[in-house]
């Protein structure tokens, strides 16, 4: 299949996480996607990771967790000669996606404005913490920053552990699928009028957009949201449940559900209980209806409740560990995962997470491991029409 964004090039001159997720995304789709790195030390991500002994060599895991079917080429932006191989690059490229804080590029005098005179159709997308304006545009944004700001840490775990960050860099990683969602609208626009666009991208925006449930719940019906640990909000019985050994999730939502659930357990009295018999009434009694829940599941273990209540119709899932989810049947089946058996830099083969979804039945998929810093500057540079002799040079200034 030809992937979509087959043709697209994109240059990635980003850090760390919410830019080169975002460009992943695109290379993911088959875009030729150029990471434009600083020479010596590249992405900050390359010294990133649980294995030192990657870190020191430049290819860190959380480095490789997003970089896959990238290209790299280092180049010194504040360099005169660096700053005009980063034109020629925009020259033929459709997508530039930077995560700077705002006007830094505009500083270095390669912001939209400047690089779109030779490029009218170039798509900029420009991911910051807080976005180009307002009064928190100039603040550092890392990802828990975000989370605090965004009011997600005020409803992550329960009345008494909360506030809690989310336990894996969820601004950062909505603010890039945010980028890749803005700029494939972006590149469909210019299909049809040939302009480019300026993508404004914030975390903050990203993350506050995705609470939709619980902001829309204050705004609408005025009620603050506060934190409920592992239950629904919305229902009961729905969260997680102690069962023989180990959490069972359960999500009986609507009342069918409810009394399927209770006869499942042997605990059919439950549904003519009158502080369980309705919707709102369950809501109430919530935490004596998980006691009573719960004494029926000590009947079995986790894993074997799951079959069980869902052959019922009662949606039920086992609390797994990262481990456990990664070696999941279904995860295997769907073919998430994709191994490159030889990575340059790395000297053992790196498995990595593909898209989450597929486009006529095929897995999106990056044709190149990650590169190492600076692996395809030569290359790139005589694509550019740069001679040996002008390659050689740039690399004695240190412009390359």
């Amino acid at each position: 299949m030809t992937q979509a964004l087959h043709g697209i090039r994109v240059l990635d001159l980003t850090n760390v996480l919410a830019g080169p997720f975002c460009a992943y995304q695109l290379a993911l789709l088959g875009a030729d996607v150029i990471k434009v790195e600083m020479p010596r030390d590249g992405d900050l991500a390359r010294q990133l990771g649980a294995d030192p002994e990657l870190n020191a060599k430049r290819m860190g895991a959380s480095f490789l967790a997003q970089n896959a079917g990238k290209r790299s080429i280092t180049v010194d932006l504040k360099s005169e000669a660096g700053k005009e191989v980063l034109r020629r690059l925009v020259e033929s490229a459709d997508v530039l996606v930077e995560n700077f804080r705002p006007g830094v590029m505009a500083r270095l005098g390669l912001g939209y404005e400047e690089l779109k005179k030779s490029n009218r159709g170039l798509v900029y997308c420009a991911i910051s913490g807080f976005g180009q304006d307002g009064p928190l545009k100039d603040a550092p944004a890392y990802d828990q920053i975000v989370q605090g700001l965004s009011g997600a840490m005020s409803i992550t775990g329960s009345e008494e552990s909360a506030p809690l960050r989310v336990g894996y860099p969820v601004a950062d990683s909505i603010g890039g699928l945010t980028g890749a969602f803005a700029i494939a609208s972006a590149l469909v626009k210019r299909a049809s009028t040939g302009e480019g666009s300026f993508i404004d991208v914030a975390m903050l925006d990203s993350t506050i957009v995705t609470m939709g449930w619980v902001v829309s719940n204050y705004l609408v019906a005025g009620q603050i949201p506060q934190p409920n640990g592992n239950d629904n909000f919305t229902a009961a019985p729905s969260g997680a449940f102690r069962t023989k050994q180990g959490l069972l999730n359960i999500a009986a939502n609507k009342q069918e559900q409810f009394v399927a659930l209770a006869a499942a357990v042997g605990r059919q009295d439950l549904v003519s209980d009158p502080r369980f018999s309705e919707r709102e009434s369950r809501k109430r009694h919530r935490a004596a209806l998980t006691e009573e829940i719960e004494k029926g599941l000590a009947a079995k273990t986790a894993e074997e409740w799951e079959p069980v209540l869902n052959r019922a119709g009662v949606p039920a899932g086992r609390v797994l560990s990262v481990p456990q989810a990664l070696s999941h049947p279904q995860v295997r089946h769907r073919r998430l995962l994709r191994t490159f058996e030889d990575v340059p830099g790395v000297g053992r083969p790196v498995t990595l997470a593909r898209a989450g979804f597929r486009i006529e039945g095929a897995e999106p998929d990056a044709g190149i491991p990650p590169p190492r810093l600076g692996e395809h500057t030569d290359a790139l540079l005589l694509e550019l029409g740069y001679s040996s002799e002008e390659i050689e040079a740039l690399k004695r200034t240190g412009a390359v």
